[in-house]
């Protein structure tokens, strides 16, 4: 069994995609242990949506955002991190049953949207949209990649643009006491013969 190294780094290696005056989005191509309590404390904000697993932990940031693989960013305003989001392989995700019963498990042509948070104070200014563009056209680059896939609350996939399937649906996700969909997101639908925008099913699975 591999053993998980922590990096003694105090700084990340970041690189700069986009920006817009006091506002830019980096790709983490390292994270720093510098960097590990602000995005531990952004995290919590999850916590009530989305349970206690979300809260990051120095771990989970070395194991998911470290990760060969992985597809993090972070969102900066005026120098401060107000939020990320992250991709990762749907294989390292094995110790998850939903993760093995998904049709693409072991393909390694998918990604998992692990997390995706903007501070509730920076939210309805467009930051969140442009994140996401970001996140969705660097993973478009890696050829190997042909999905997206994530847990939403029950009705949010509905808003999503593109080509969106409902894999099912998950009662009580998390101990959250909440409804999630498992949606996928082709990022080439040209090469299948899917109905575009699949909608919401209409029953629980």
């Amino acid at each position: 069994m591999n053993q998980l190294s922590f990096s003694t780094e105090s700084t990340s290696n970041t690189r700069v995609i986009a920006s817009s005056g006091v506002f830019q989005i980096e790709l983490l191509e390292h994270v720093g242990q510098g960097d590990y309590p602000t995005l531990i404390e952004i995290s919590k904000h999850l916590k009530s949506q989305y349970g206690e697993k979300a809260v990051l932990t120095k771990t989970t940031i070395q194991k998911y955002f470290n990760k060969p693989g992985s597809l993090p960013f972070i969102v900066r305003y005026r120098g401060n991190i107000i939020g990320y989001i992250i991709g990762v392989p749907l294989e390292e995700l094995s110790h998850e049953p939903w993760a093995r019963l998904d049709e693409n498990f072991g393909k390694e042509n998918t990604l998992y949207t692990y997390a995706f948070l903007i501070m509730a104070q920076y939210k309805n200014n467009g930051y969140a949209k442009m994140l996401k563009r970001v996140y969705l056209s660097w993973a478009k680059k890696r050829l190997s990649i042909r999905y997206i896939t994530g847990h939403v609350i029950l009705g949010v996939s509905s808003r999503f643009s593109g080509e969106i399937k409902i894999v099912n649906r998950v009662d009580n996700w998390q101990d959250t006491g909440k409804t999630f969909e498992y949606y996928r997101r082709d990022l080439n639908p040209n090469k299948s013969q899917l109905q575009k925008n699949n909608p919401p099913i209409a029953e629980k699975v």
